[in-house]
């Protein structure tokens, strides 16, 4: 028996990647003990894994919750965030330590001079390698996000079973398809849509709907964190841009039609699926060659060179096509 704590702050899908290294150290040894630590917004995620045995969260420092730490005397370190947050946690309990390497300088090359020196592997199989000193291996079953029991979801009848779920938002605005190009794919799509998304998103989600009709459920700003991952997992289509929304969809194996502005899937984080048809389900729009693209790691609020060719150029047709 080991005592762990998973350290990994951030965000909603960085923290669902992590899943299977919490499953496979548990599984490892039933006995063994794993907690994580991460930021209190991101508590929800957590909580409900039963591969979890304590959830550790903070506000903004590590002071917060430092004595707690020390008194649980951990066996393993497993800090799958590496930054300096991460680094005062070893510091402080000065225990056997695994580090992710985010191969960050590998990642500014690709962004700064499009030269591409990333390992051709997702981010979970990344994660995986951290534990290869423990003999812990991947298992092969994918990614977990578990919804509370007690959660439930009320669509209208025409809702209720073959819709689509569509993400609409993102993190950062080069994320993002423009309100015009979602209505247009909206319109097109023949089957009920079910718009997901944060309070954010409420605005476009409204302008999509009133243009779109009876066709659009608007559940953005309406569904909790664990509704919208219940809408998900009930879809029978995913449509959503890089982000969190993304990879819960991974988590049940969806078919996953993925729109990437900024960003490209060769960072690794692409919708990590299962089984012999996972590329069938894993639809990937891009606009590849683009000499500007990925212009950044994470995203922008305006495109820098700003004619957003990688979002203005997406072939909605794809998308649709996919669809129907």
């Amino acid at each position: 028996m080991s005592k762990f704590l998973i350290i990994r702050f951030s965000s909603i899908g960085d923290i669902v990647l992590t899943t299977p290294v919490v499953r496979c150290i548990k599984n490892s040894d039933t006995n063994n003990i794993v907690h994580f630590l991460t930021k209190k917004s991101f508590e929800t995620i957590l909580k409900p894994n039963p591969n979890i045995d304590k959830v550790f969260s903070i506000q903004a420092n590590i002071t917060e919750i430092a004595d707690e730490l020390r008194v649980e005397n951990y066996d393993y370190i497993i800090d799958l965030h590496n930054n300096l947050r991460s680094a005062t946690v070893k510091l402080l309990l000065k225990k056997k330590t695994f580090s992710f390497n985010k191969l960050n300088f590998r990642k500014w090359m690709l962004v700064k001079t499009k030269l591409n020196y990333l390992p051709n592997i997702h981010i979970v199989d990344r994660y995986m390698e951290t534990l290869k000193p423990l003999n812990i291996l991947n298992d092969g079953e994918g990614l977990d996000f578990f919804i509370d029991e007690k959660t439930e979801i009320i669509l209208p009848p025409s809702h209720q079973k073959y819709y689509v779920a569509f993400v609409i938002g993102g993190a950062h605005a080069t994320k993002k398809m423009t309100t015009e190009k979602l209505i247009n794919i909206c319109k097109k799509i023949s089957k009920p849509i079910v718009l997901i998304g944060g309070k954010e998103d409420s605005k476009v989600a409204e302008v999509i709907s009133r243009s779109c009709g009876e066709n659009i459920f608007n559940a953005c700003g309406f569904f909790s964190l664990q509704q919208s991952a219940l809408a998900l997992k009930n879809a029978e289509t995913v449509i959503t841009h890089d982000t969190g929304m993304m990879h819960i969809a991974a988590a049940f194996n969806k078919k996953i039609i993925s729109v990437w502005g900024n960003t490209v899937p060769e960072f690794g984080m692409y919708p990590y699926l299962l089984g012999a048809d996972k590329s069938a389900k894993n639809i990937v729009v891009e606009v590849k060659h683009l000499k500007c693209r990925p212009c950044s790691k994470i995203g922008y609020d305006a495109c820098p060179k700003k004619h957003f060719n990688c979002i203005n150029m997406i072939d909605e047709n794809e998308i649709i096509k996919n669809v129907n």
